[in-house]
């Protein structure tokens, strides 16, 4: 069987392989004999660069691990606010310093100047004097005035995620490598992400429905931390592995926050805590009512690596799924570690391991030992 998934998970990546080099979703550069590149941007501004840009800046939430993604880390000469250290968040519980794999696996890029907040700092941009500025969670007209103030040409790119906006991701990814010359990067990375989700899926695609337990996903963080009632009726890594996920029915997807009795009448059999949360959901798990539902009593409750943090950090995604996947159906997984698959795929996306440190900040995967003291 493990054998067998080693030819499928080949197999796929060399398909994917072809189709990527047929079929990019983005347009082509124009590039006219004087040297300089047009490109539209996903907000459908024509920009023009003067040749591939060599001092490059990424500004909003997600830019930045774009340009990991690329191999383009060396380029980068100033970073937002949020993805500086040390610690410089808004409030408790907020993305800050070095807590993303993108930078515990490129620890000098939090030690470079500042860019500005996260919409960019035109007289802090200009102070660097990059040859382009990459902005996310931005409009055209936002994107446009940044560019006339700085003096430097400014692609806004959309981040997307795993799921239902995996498309804006592609394109914001295809984007960015064309403005770089990195298209066969960004292809090598979007082909090694297909072929991850492709084996997630192959793994549990056969599985009963009787057959699959009832989980929940509890303290999912968006803008912050939140307690253990917010969750996400299309938990990315539940939907990858076909799970069960008793908030289904509350919505088609996103952070929503559920009542105290919904979750009691559901009565999953076993949860998973986003442990950006942790201590908020430790704090509510004291609560005696929340210690009568069944994973709890069955100590089948487990820490995930908040992935929604700083928009989406989609080597998070996977790492978080395979965990998921051996704890649920340790059958179908018997040939991972999910320790060595999460450090496989920050390698990867990021270019070093990140397991260590997110574990260090966040506790990493196991059982929620908090749950015991709750």
């Amino acid at each position: 069987m493990i054998l067998s998934r080693q030819f499928l998970l080949v197999g796929i990546l060399a398909v994917a392989a072809v189709l990527a080099a047929g079929c990019t979703g983005t347009p082509s550069p124009t590039s006219p004999d004087n040297g300089t590149i047009t490109l539209t941007d996903t907000m459908n501004r024509t920009v023009t660069l003067d040749g591939t840009p060599e001092r490059v800046i990424g500004v909003g939430a997600g830019s930045l691990r774009l340009l990991v993604y690329l191999n383009a880390s060396e380029k980068v000469v100033a970073v937002d606010e949020r993805d500086r250290k040390p610690m410089t968040a808004g409030a408790a519980g907020m993305p800050s310093g070095e807590d993303r794999p993108y930078l515990l696996a490129n620890p000098g890029l939090a030690d470079l100047p500042s860019a500005g907040r996260i919409s960019g700092d035109p007289e802090a941009i200009m102070a660097q004097r990059p040859d382009a500025v990459f902005v996310t969670f931005t409009t055209a007209k936002d994107a446009q005035t940044l560019q006339e103030k700085s003096g430097v040409p400014v692609i806004a790119l959309v981040t997307g995620d795993l799921g239902a906006n995996r498309g804006a991701f592609e394109r914001s990814l295809r984007t960015m490598g064309t403005a770089l010359g990195r298209e066969e990067r960004a292809e090598e990375v979007l082909t090694y992400i297909n072929a991850t989700t492709a084996d997630l899926r192959n793994r549990t695609a056969d599985i009963p429905a009787a057959d699959r337990p009832r989980v929940y996903i509890g303290g999912v963080a968006f803008n912050g931390a939140h307690g253990f009632l917010s969750t996400d009726p299309a938990y990315a890594p539940f939907m990858l592995l076909g799970a069960d996920n008793v908030a289904a029915e509350t919505g088609p997807g996103g952070q929503v926050m559920i009542d105290r009795e919904k979750l009691i009448e559901w009565n999953p059999d076993v949860i998973f805590v986003d442990e950006a949360s942790a201590a908020l959901v430790a704090d509510d798990l004291r609560d005696p009512v929340f210690q009568s539902l069944d994973a709890i009593e069955n100590g089948r409750v487990y820490g995930v690596m908040p992935y929604n943090w700083y928009a989406n950090n989609y080597d998070t995604v996977l790492a978080d799924a395979y965990f998921i996947g051996k704890t649920l159906y340790p059958e179908r997984f018997t040939d991972v570690d999910p320790v060595e698959k999460a450090d496989e795929i920050y390698r990867l996306l990021d270019g070093g391991p990140a397991y260590e440190g997110m574990q260090r900040i966040f506790g990493g995967f196991g059982p929620f030992a908090e749950v015991r003291g709750a």
